[in-house]
């Protein structure tokens, strides 16, 4: 028994010595500000074993993430990192990616990297959804446009997809802000429109933001 102990010991100390991969983190956390088009993690690592290491492959859950390694193989007591970069594109909130990554260390041959990402929204609106019921007064109703504080916003421009609405924007009581006036030509039938809102931020591609407004099929009492 104590030899087959000891066989079993020396082949795990020998498999420990021969390579290991060490990262300094396997989770990263960005907070990108609100123009960027991009968020890039670097995920570290050190070879702190005694052979080399070979990257089998490098894969990200996603395709708005793309990831890649700075080499394919590491030298024992080398340092390196895997690039993740995450598209933001028209993206809001928390989003999680994670990069799985393949080498030939028999220690661990899969490691997961996971890229925590929390985008503030440019502008908030609320609400987002203005209706009017069918025969009820056609008054316009408003909707509240507040840019974010690193959001530099001067200027909204509102479209509406049906002629039977109609918008008009005043600045707010506050820096930021916006009053989006909306109001239906008539409420006798039922009619839908996407309402498209472009802002002035950033220069070179502005950020886009939709609301709908609708007369809805239901009547008013009398």
């Amino acid at each position: 028994m104590r030899t087959v102990f000891a066989f079993t010991l020396s082949i795990l100390l020998c498999i420990s010595a021969q390579a290991e991969l060490k990262w300094e983190q396997t989770t990263i956390e960005l907070n990108p500000a609100s123009g960027d088009k991009q968020a890039i993690g670097h995920f570290k690592y050190q070879n702190v074993g005694k052979t080399p290491i070979r990257f089998r492959s490098v894969q990200s859950s996603c395709g708005c993430t793309v990831a890649q390694s700075q080499k394919n193989q590491v030298q024992p007591g080398e340092k390196g990192e895997i690039t993740a970069t995450f598209n933001i594109g028209g993206r809001t909130g928390s989003q999680i990616k994670t990069i799985t990554v393949k080498t030939d260390d028999p220690a661990q041959s899969v490691t997961a990297l996971t890229l925590k990402t929390m985008i503030g929204q440019v502008l908030a609106l609320q609400p987002t959804f203005v209706y009017w019921k069918t025969g009820e007064e056609a008054k316009p109703k408003t909707i509240i446009a507040r840019a974010s504080k690193d959001a530099p916003i001067g200027n909204l421009d509102v479209v509406s997809s049906s002629p039977d609405f109609l918008t008009k924007v005043e600045p707010g009581p506050g820096r930021g802000e916006f009053r989006i006036n909306v109001q239906p030509r008539q409420t006798t039938k039922p009619v839908t429109a996407a309402l498209t809102i472009k802002t002035d931020y950033p220069k070179d591609s502005p950020k886009i933001f939709a609301v709908t407004a609708r007369v809805t099929g239901a009547s008013v009492a009398k």
